[in-house]
């Protein structure tokens, strides 16, 4: 299967990057190439461009489709945490832009045996690193009610998260949980009928939440982003794209205490406390898809993008 993933906000991306075409772009979530391909089509011979992603397919994907550009682009298989050490590796210190896409590739959502999609009945795995050896499965079954419950709760912010969690450690004395397709039956039992004909598949919150676990993807976007924003030179840009509201919020808080981290008391005259602005937020509100796009593309439908420019 090819990797087809349509890039969402594509133009909004890149015209928020205000691309310089000598300067040093990075893509930390590749996926197909899709955001990066059209960076690139800016550049000079003197740009360059660096992408990251943890998946295999994607690497492969990007490559092809990145090809015609040459030395220009650098390919990385990585996470996007570790990209101050990759850069470093490749001699880069400051960069004139960072994208993130985040969520699932397309790709990933349609190929069956990923375990992503709660569409087929495959393997629990949901890796977005294949490298890694835990997987959903592990998680489904080893992980206690209270644990379950919380993530749920958390990550998927579904409000039968308690039954949920009941019903998967019920189901699992019985016998190993394997497959999608199994834990989406556990799902509809612990959901009232009443909610499942209007709130999309009942089984999609769950979903989210356990690949957000597996894949530790809050918590790598809370501990990259302060970084990311010092790797920027002077005027350059971070343009993020999130699908839910936890990664949104996570950006908003960041991109905001970066613009102003003045930690003192509200009623002081002056500044004391020597933290200093290191840029301006670019988006007050986030940049939402247009109609249009809308329109031929469903899984944009969450999607809102926010921008971060240095001082």
């Amino acid at each position: 299967m090819t990797f087809e993933h349509k890039s969402v906000l594509l133009e909004e991306t890149v015209n928020g990057l205000n691309i310089k075409p000598d300067g040093i772009y990075v893509d930390g979530t590749l996926g197909g190439g899709g955001h990066a391909f059209e960076v690139c089509k800016q550049l000079s011979d003197k740009g360059s461009f660096i992408g990251i992603d943890q998946d295999e397919a994607a690497i492969e994907a990007a490559g092809i489709r990145l090809r015609d550009f040459g030395e220009r682009v650098t390919i990385v298989r990585s996470n996007y945490c570790d990209m101050k050490s990759q850069l470093q590796k490749l001699g880069i210190d400051k960069v004139d832009g960072i994208v993130l896409d985040l969520g699932v590739s397309s790709y990933q959502l349609d190929t069956a045996e990923r375990g992503f999609s709660y569409r087929v009945d495959v393997p629990l795995d949901m890796r977005m690193d294949r490298r890694q050896e835990m997987t959903a499965k592990d998680i489904v079954n080893m992980y206690s009610e209270m644990e379950l419950y919380r993530i749920i709760r958390d990550y998927g912010e579904d409000k039968f998260a308690k039954n949920i969690a009941k019903h998967i450690v019920l189901e699992r004395e019985r016998g190993s949980i394997e497959t999608t397709g199994q834990l989406i039956e556990i799902i509809k039992r612990a959901i009232p009928m009443k909610f499942q004909k209007n709130g999309g598949h009942p089984a999609k919150r769950t979903f989210q939440a356990i690949r957000i676990e597996l894949n530790k993807e809050l918590d790598v976007l809370r501990d990259s982003l302060d970084e990311m924003i010092d790797m920027l030179n002077e005027n350059g840009r971070i343009c993020i794209i999130t699908f839910h509201s936890l990664e949104d919020r996570i950006v908003k808080s960041i991109f905001k205490r970066n613009e102003n981290p003045c930690t003192c008391p509200s009623h002081f005259p002056v500044c004391v406390c020597g933290n200093e602005s290191k840029g301006k937020v670019i988006t007050r509100k986030p940049i939402l898809p247009s109609a249009e796009e809308l329109e031929y593309n469903s899984r944009s439908k969450s999607a809102k993008l926010r921008i971060f420019e240095r001082h």
